[in-house]
């Protein structure tokens, strides 16, 4: 058996374990932790592929695997987190055998990033940008949410309202499967030139972090959205 070929996949069941631990957390009652876990699975994500590179062991089941976890961390976790947000706001009451329907809506996030998924395995047109925004930007977006809010001691009180909250829920599942480009962070070198925009972004990014921590989250992800519309279909 070659040890080598299996790295990659036992990553990548890093990121759905991450996935798994991020639901849990939700559950109960921890979404700091369960947006955390959003960015491990994150890391996770990064390191199989730069893993696989590396060690030449690129396989056919290493790709659905990749997609099924993606599926769990970065569509139903988010799901979970935006659902646990959106119980906590002022919003009428809708039931069905006991469910509080309406924060249900945050189970659009899982059904079009599986949806964004399965389009990205048999698109290959996506190597320097996207088609649609990935569903880990997506899932970066919402545990900034959380992060943002408890440094702002507003994560319990539902300040952020149930309807802005449905909102984000609409456009970014909206953004997951349209044809709007999104670039990545692929580049063939680290030259300046012909990589303006992300290294824009990432000085940006790197700088509001360091200043106002999560707070800067959510904005830069904006910020990512922005430059992508603006710019992203002149990176292909």
């Amino acid at each position: 058996m070659n040890l080598k070929s299996h790295i990659p996949n036992a990553i990548t069941c890093g990121n759905l374990v991450s996935g798994c631990l991020s639901i849990l957390f939700v559950a109960s009652g921890r979404p700091v932790m369960a947006a955390l876990m959003i960015f491990v699975a994150g890391l996770f994500d990064f390191l199989d592929g730069f893993a696989a590179r590396l060690l030449h062991a690129h396989s056919p089941i290493g790709a659905d695997l990749d997609s099924l976890s993606d599926v769990v961390s970065f569509g139903v976790a988010p799901g979970f987190i935006m659902h646990w947000l959106m119980s906590r706001a002022q919003h009428p009451e809708i039931t069905l055998f006991g469910l509080d329907l309406l924060p249900c809506l945050a189970f659009l996030l899982p059904v079009f990033s599986a949806i964004r998924l399965a389009k990205f395995n048999i698109d290959d047109t996506q190597k320097t940008t996207f088609r649609g925004i990935p569903a880990p930007g997506m899932a970066i977006f919402m545990a900034s949410l959380s992060l943002a809010l408890a440094q702002a001691d507003h994560l319990t009180d539902g300040s952020l309202g149930f309807w802005p909250c449905a909102g984000i829920v609409l456009i970014f599942s909206f953004m997951m499967v349209s044809n709007l480009r999104f670039f990545s962070f692929k580049m063939k070198s680290a030259k300046w030139k012909g990589n303006e925009v992300r290294w824009i972004f990432l000085l940006v990014a790197v700088a509001s972090y360091i200043i106002f921590r999560w707070l800067a989250l959510p904005f830069v992800m904006m910020l990512y959205v922005l430059l992508s519309v603006f710019f992203g279909g002149k990176m292909e």
